[in-house]
């Protein structure tokens, strides 16, 4: 159980982290490419879900942030509630990452 405000936000920021890293970044591009079909209109970039069933449903499930969200979750605190020695490292990796993208996002809009 989380018993602490410091490992609430390091789990929070893991978890918005991770999602991030699932459902927008370039580098996991690869993991969505067999369920999304992406293309590009006049004002952005729409996404098709290739497929039906279980291929379908892992297409809306990597393009909804909060979907995605509450399955990040249950790996990162699953996780560590079976192996804590293991999972800290990678939370706190994570937790770190997080925050520094949400700085990154913070100062990029400053100097706008």
């Amino acid at each position: 159980m989380i018993d602490s405000w410091l490992l609430a936000v390091l789990f929070g920021l893991a978890i918005f982290r991770l999602t991030r890293l699932f459902v927008y970044d370039k580098i996991t591009d690869w993991l969505r490419r067999p369920f999304h079909e992406e293309y590009k209109s006049g004002d952005g970039i729409y996404i098709k879900m290739k497929g039906k069933g279980i291929r379908k449903w892992i297409g809306e499930l990597l393009s909804c942030y909060w979907c995605t969200g509450v399955w990040c979750t249950g790996l990162l605190y699953g996780g560590w509630l079976l192996w804590p020695v293991g999972m800290e490292p990678l939370i706190c990796i994570l937790a770190l990452a997080g925050l520094a993208g949400i700085i990154e996002t913070a100062v990029g809009r400053m100097l706008d």
